[in-house]
C-alpha cells in the first residue's frame, strides 16, 4: 500500500555514486525543500520549547534564514564552506543547522564531550571557516585559537567575548549578530542531492575519530524511512499515526545529542517535516528534569539512548510525575534486553510502541527498526531493514552467510555515507566497490529479514577457540535487581587465549557479591560465557554519546572525560 507503483513510496532503482541501488522514486532533493514545506505551518504552531523561550515554525525558520544571510552577506560563507557547531543541545545549535544546510554550506557537529585536542583535530581536520560555541566549550580552546589559520569567525552562544578572555578579538561575536536580517525566502543557492549536508565526526573509540558525511541524498532517504515506518505501523495497528492522547499535539522529548545522528537527523530533521514539538532540556541530562518536562509539556514521544531510558525507569522518584502522555518510547546506540521493555512500561503506563533502531553515523542514522508486536515477539533483534536498505551478513572472506548464521553486518542504500571527509584511505576500508558499508558489527539474520546485532567485532573474545559474544552475556547481567549496567570485555589468558570479565555497575542501595554475578551468568548460560572475572563499580560506566560502551576505556586503552557523562 505505502511502496507499491503509484503509492507515496514508491520504491524504484536508480545510480547513486556509482552503483545501482533502491530509492524512492518520489523524494526531497535537498533538505531546503523539508523547511520550505514547514513554512507553511506559520505562526499556528509551537515548533520548539527551551527553558522559558519558545518558537513558533515560521519565527524559527525566518531566524534560520537570517543566519542564512548574514553567513553568506557579512562573511563570506558559500556553498561547500564548513560551519562547525560546538555546544550543547540548544535552539542556537538548530538554528545553525538549518541556516547552514539551506545555504548550501557544511554544518560540523563537534562533540560536545570533547577535550581541547580532540577539538582542534576536529576544526583543522573540516577546515571550518566559522565556530558556533557556548561559554563552557569554547573555554577549553580559548587560548588555541590563534593555531586554526582556517578559522575566521567564532560566534558565542552564551556568553560575551570578555566572559571567556576574547574581549576585543575582531573574530568573535555574540550569535545574535546573526539573528539580525530575519526573513522569509529561504536561500536560494541550487543544491545536489549529493553534496554534503553534515560532518560527524565517529566515536573515535580506537584511533582519531573521522568525519563521516551525510549528504541531503542520504538524509532525506532517513526522514522518508521514518515516515514510512510511522505510516506502516499504524496502517498494521490500525491506529491514526497523528493521534495522540486527549487529542495532544505531537510533542517530543530532545535528549540525544545533536551533534549525533539520532539527534539531529532523527530528531531535529523529522521534527521540522512532521511539525513536532521539540522539547530540549535545558543543561545536563538529569531523570528528574527529563520527567519534569514530559509531564510540563505533555510529551507524547521520547526517543533516546538506552542509558537515559534505564536512568529513569529505574528512578525511585519516576511514579511521582504524570507521565501518562507519552505513547512512544524508542531507542538505540546499543542493543538492548527485554527488561528494558518490561521497565518502560511499567513507567509509561500508556506506551503504544516501543522501538529498538540500529545504524551508525556512516548510516546516517536508522538502517533498521523493531517496534510494535514484533517488540514482543523478538525482543533482542533489531528490526528489519527500512525500505530503501539491503543488509548482507559476510564471512572474513567477504563471502555470504547463510540465513541464521553470525558474521558482519554490511549495509547498502542512500542512507549511507560517500565517505569520510578527507579520508579517502579510511573511506576505502569501509565502503566496498559495490557500495556496502563495513558495519564492523557482528550480527545475523533469521529467516523472517530480521537482523540481531550480538557484538562490536573488535570485542568479540575468543576463549578456547569458542566465539563469546559480550551482548548476549550483557543481557543477562542487567536482568538482575542489583545490576544497573555492565560491560563484558576480554583478558588475556595464557592456555585459553582471552578469558571473560565483567565491569558491573552496581545499582544505587543495592549490593551484590563477584560469585552471585557469575551463579546469575550461569543460570542460563553455558559455562565457558561465564565471567571468571568480576569487577564491582559504584561509578557510571563510560560511554558515548551515542550510548555506546566505551570498552577500549575499560581496557585501559584509552580515556574518556566524565564531567559530562550521562
Amino acid at each position: 500500500m505505502l511502496a507499491g507503483p503509484g503509492a507515496p513510496f514508491e520504491i524504484a532503482e536508480e545510480e547513486v555514486l556509482g552503483n545501482r541501488m533502491k530509492v524512492f522514486k518520489q523524494r526531497f532533493t535537498s533538505l531546503r525543500e523539508v523547511a520550505a514545506l514547514a513554512q507553511a505551518r506559520g505562526e499556528t504552531d509551537t515548533f520548539l520549547v527551551y527553558g522559558d523561550r519558545r518558537w513558533s515554525t515560521g519565527q524559527f525558520l525566518r531566524a534560520a534564514n537570517s543566519v542564512s544571510n548574514v553567513l553568506a552577506e557579512s562573511f563570506g560563507i558559500e556553498q561547500g564552506d564548513r560551519v562547525a557547531v560546538l555546544s550543547a543541545n540548544n535552539p542556537e545549535w538548530c538554528l545553525a543547522f538549518w541556516g547552514v544546510v539551506d545555504m548550501g554550506a557544511i554544518l560540523v557537529g563537534l562533540n560536545g564531550w570533547w577535550k581541547a585536542d580532540e577539538i582542534l583535530y576536529g576544526l583543522r581536520d573540516s577546515g571550518s571557516r566559522i565556530l558556533v560555541a557556548d561559554k563552557g566549550r569554547i573555554a577549553r580552546i580559548v587560548d588555541q585559537l590563534d593555531e586554526l589559520p582556517d578559522l575566521e569567525q567564532v560566534f558565542l552562544i552564551d556568553c560575551d567575548p570578555g566572559d571567556v578572555g576574547l574581549d576585543g578579538d575582531p573574530r568573535v561575536h555574540r550569535f545574535e549578530e546573526l539573528l539580525t536580517s530575519p526573513a522569509d525566502p529561504l536561500p536560494a543557492a541550487k543544491i545536489d542531492e549529493d553534496d554534503p549536508a553534515v560532518i560527524f565526526y565517529t566515536s573515535g573509540t580506537t584511533g582519531r575519530p573521522k568525519g563521516a558525511v551525510s549528504t541531503h541524498r542520504s538524509m532525506i532517504a532517513n526522514l522518508q524511512h521514518t515516515m514510512y515506518f510511522a505510516l506502516s505501523l499504524s496502517l498494521r495497528t490500525g491506529a491514526d499515526p497523528t493521534a495522540t492522547a486527549a487529542g495532544l499535539p505531537p510533542a517530543s522529548l530532545l535528549t540525544s545529542p545533536l551533534f549525533h545522528v539520532s539527534g539531529c537527523h532523527s530528531g531535529l530533521v523529522v521534527g521540522m517535516m512532521a511539525g513536532i514539538k521539540l522539547v530540549i532540556p535545558v543543561g545536563k541530562f538529569e531523570p528528574e528534569k527529563a520527567m519534569r518536562l514530559i509531564q510540563d509539556e505533555q510529551v507524547t514521544t521520547w526517543a533516546s539512548v538506552p542509558t537515559m531510558v534505564w536512568r529513569v525507569v529505574e528512578h525511585p522518584a519516576r511514579h511521582d510525575y504524570d507521565l501518562s502522555t507519552v505513547q512512544t518510547v524508542s531507542y538505540g546506540g546499543s542493543p538492548t534486553a527485554s527488561e528494558m521493555q518490561r521497565r518502560v512500561r511499567e513507567t509509561f503506563p500508556n506506551v503504544r510502541s516501543l522501538g529498538n533502531a540500529y545504524g551508525l553515523t556512516e548510516s546516517s542514522s536508522v538502517a533498521t527498526v523493531n517496534s510494535g508486536a514484533d517488540m514482543d515477539t523478538r525482543p533482542e533483534s533489531v528490526g528489519r531493514p527500512m525500505p530503501v536498505v539491503d543488509i548482507r551478513i559476510v564471512d572474513e572472506q567477504d563471502a555470504e552467510r547463510p540465513t541464521g548464521q553470525k558474521g558482519e553486518v554490511w549495509i547498502r542504500g542512500p542512507i549511507v555515507m560517500p565517505g569520510y571527509w578527507n579520508r579517502p584511505d579510511a573511506t576505502a576500508e569501509t565502503i566496498t566497490p559495490g557500495g556496502w558499508l563495513r558495519t564492523g558489527d557482528i550480527g545475523y539474520v533469521d529467516a523472517d529479514g530480521f537482523l540481531y546485532i550480538t557484538d562490536r567485532a573488535k570485542d568479540m573474545i575468543i576463549r578456547g577457540g569458542e566465539n563469546v559474544y559480550c551482548v548476549e552475556i550483557e543481557n543477562r547481567l542487567v536482568e538482575h535487581p542489583a545490576i544497573a549496567d555492565a560491560a563484558v570485555i576480554g583478558v588475556p589468558h595464557p592456555t585459553l587465549g582471552e578469558e571473560v570479565k565483567a565491569v558491573v555497575e552496581v545499582a544505587e542501595g543495592e549490593d551484590i557479591a563477584p560469585d552471585e554475578v557469575q551463579r546469575w551468568v550461569a543460570e542460563t548460560l553455558a559455562d565457558f560465557k561465564v565471567p571468571a572475572y568480576v569487577d564491582l563499580r559504584r561509578d557510571k560506566l563510560p560511554r558515548n554519546a551515542s550510548g555506546k560502551l566505551l570498552k577500549n576505556v575499560l581496557r585501559g586503552e584509552g580515556e574518556v572525560s566524565f564531567a559530562e557523562t550521562m
